[in-house]
């Protein structure tokens, strides 16, 4: 998992080139909207690409998890599935339901049950290097491939492509940098509950830091977002917690009045945690700042892994849950 953390940029490179090279036919109906399905580490790159173009795409975009997609997906509809391994359940699922609905199919994926029906669907299909360890190591391939299909079919111009060469640069160089922080970091977590926030147009950042938090160093963590979590979250801050580690992840241009509720909910909240930081991006623009963040939080997973003395790689629980689920 180390070797795969330290390779991001590469990756990003890899897959900033397979999509400029996507040769996608036009769909037949106008699309009026978006949906893109994929799970765990398949599908967390949909969330960032939701979140980075939903202030530039003139149609909607809305993400789904699970077995069954909206009713409004149809022949209007680009349905976009995520699979890397191309054989996850409920995201075959959802594309016989995209195939039912006559909705525009593309589907990325190393092959797999999805690449074989998109070819005899003839459907688009984008092809991601195989061979891969775990589905989580393959952000950058998902997520890319996700911009460079809106980009060629005219969802989106070029603006985030460039951030993605931007973002492999800049990572490249600071990652000693990074590491050394993120070292630095996992100590302090070690032993103790993470608990993350973020702005709300971030917060595909702390889902990605909270699910490698789960899968590479085996800990329980919680996430939320602001401004929503001063609605709501906020009052339960009311026992002293010493174990309670609380994790800012922040934009210096993140929205004013929600820079301001962040100093006030540290204040509140530092009454009671046992510990209370800021973790800033860096870079300018969203993408290139989500990327820092999400190669830091990377390195801080396999890191604590490491100090906590299990196999970042393992994951055999959702391996007996699959084989479970196959026997049932």
């Amino acid at each position: 998992m180390k070797d795969q953390i330290s390779s991001f940029p590469n990756q990003l490179n890899e897959a900033l080139a397979l999509a400029k090279d996507l040769q996608l036919s036009k769909p037949q109906q106008l699309i009026q909207n978006i949906h893109i399905v994929g799970l765990g580490g398949s599908g967390i790159g949909a969330n960032f690409v939701q979140s980075f173009v939903k202030s530039v795409c003139k149609v909607p975009i809305t993400v789904s998890k699970d077995y069954e997609v909206p009713a409004y997906v149809g022949p209007n509809t680009l349905a976009i599935a995520s699979s890397y391994s191309g054989g996850t359940e409920e995201t075959l699922a959802c594309v016989e339901q995209f195939i039912q609905a006559d909705a525009h199919v593309i589907g990325i994926s190393s092959g797999g049950k999805l690449k074989e029906i998109c070819s005899s669907n003839g459907f688009d299909f984008v092809q991601l290097p195989a061979g891969k360890p775990a589905p989580r190591a393959c952000l950058g391939y998902s997520m890319v491939a996700q911009l460079g299909i809106l980009h060629a079919l005219g969802f989106i111009d070029d603006a985030y492509l460039h951030q993605v060469a931007q973002s492999a640069e800049m990572l490249q160089l600071e990652q000693e940098q990074i590491k050394d922080k993120a070292m630095q970091i996992a100590g302090l977590l070690k032993d103790r509950m993470p608990i993350i926030y973020a702005c709300s147009d971030m917060e595909p950042v702390a889902i990605r830091f909270r699910q490698q938090l789960n899968e590479n160093a085996k800990v329980l963590c919680w996430h939320h977002v602001i401004p929503e979590m001063n609605h709501n979250e906020l009052v339960g801050w009311r026992n002293q917690d010493s174990n309670a580690f609380v994790i800012f992840l922040r934009n210096r241009n993140d929205y004013s009045r929600n820079q301001t509720r962040i100093e006030i909910n540290k204040e509140i909240i530092s009454n009671y945690a046992g510990a209370v930081m800021d973790l800033y991006s860096r870079g300018a623009g969203k993408l290139v700042q989500a990327m820092y963040l999400v190669h830091l939080v990377d390195w801080v997973s396999v890191l604590l892994a490491e100090m906590r003395g299990v196999d970042a790689m393992e994951i055999k629980v959702i391996d007996y849950l699959k084989s479970a689920l196959a026997s049932s």
